[in-house]
């Protein structure tokens, strides 16, 4: 039997289940928003071309107005000026969009605090239980947030001081991108960096180091929970956008069972 042959057999028998770490994609989706003068992204939205009718009498389709950047999305490093001279979505290597990940759980600590910051000394402790980050592979940091998606305001937890939710450290976020072989991070929440972040050294670390190093970021997944730690395969599947700094992606993890 080919390995593809097997692959196909334990997905059809249940030996490998297929999760689906994607958020639904519609208008009221959570989006992101800068403070002024900052510009923002709009909303998703559906425009009907026809549907059954005198516009088309045997057909139902749409035009889709998004950004990039809303719901479950791919940053690829053109997005930040930091990777300016990087590849865009259209270019990212096949391999980064089929890779093993790994899955760090701080779910309860980011229920204690919001504002909660991964450190390198979390990693850490986390590599000595489980093993290695993959190389080429993708760490997926739950931090429960994802139960929050269904609510703009609940998601982006804000007042007068900003945006309250869980991210990365700005040592952490360097050393990611400067001392470990991992392609990129992914998240539950809004964006790859906290909601803090606009005061961090430098300002939204993530953003600014990772994608500043050639790697990617994954945002707002859901379903980590139903993941293992370790042997997670993922399949992400952006639109290949030609000059785009980034897409929607449908994101699919691999997991025997």
């Amino acid at each position: 039997m080919s390995l593809l042959d097997g692959l196909s057999q334990a997905i059809a028998s249940g030996a490998i289940e297929i999760v689906d770490l994607t958020a639904p994609l519609s208008s009221s989706t959570p989006i992101l928003q800068l403070p002024e003068p900052f510009a923002n992204t709009i909303p998703f939205r559906l425009e009907e071309i026809s549907r059954y009718d005198e516009r088309g009498p045997r057909w139902y389709w749409n035009d889709i107005h998004t950004g990039e950047h809303t719901g479950t999305h791919l940053d690829v490093p053109v997005h930040w000026v930091s990777g300016k001279d990087g590849h865009d979505v259209s270019q990212v290597p096949l391999k980064t969009l089929v890779a093993p990940a790994v899955v760090l759980d701080f779910s309860a600590r980011a229920a204690a605090d919001p504002d909660f910051l991964l450190s390198v000394d979390d990693v850490r402790a986390w590599t000595a239980e489980h093993g290695p980050l993959p190389d080429g592979g993708w760490l997926l940091y739950r931090t429960g947030w994802d139960a929050r998606s269904a609510d703009q305001a609940e998601f982006l937890n804000a007042d007068e001081t900003g945006s309250h939710t869980p991210g990365v450290s700005a040592e952490c976020a360097r050393w990611l991108a400067e001392e470990t072989p991992i392609t990129g991070l992914g998240v539950e929440t809004v964006g790859t960096d906290a909601g803090q972040a606009p005061g961090l050294e430098p300002m939204f670390p993530c953003h600014e180091l990772l994608l500043g190093a050639g790697k990617h970021g994954l945002t707002q997944l859901q379903n980590l929970a139903s993941l293992p730690a370790t042997g997670v395969l993922l399949v992400v599947s952006p639109l290949p956008i030609v000059g785009g700094s980034g897409s929607p992606a449908r994101v699919l993890a691999l997991v025997e069972r």
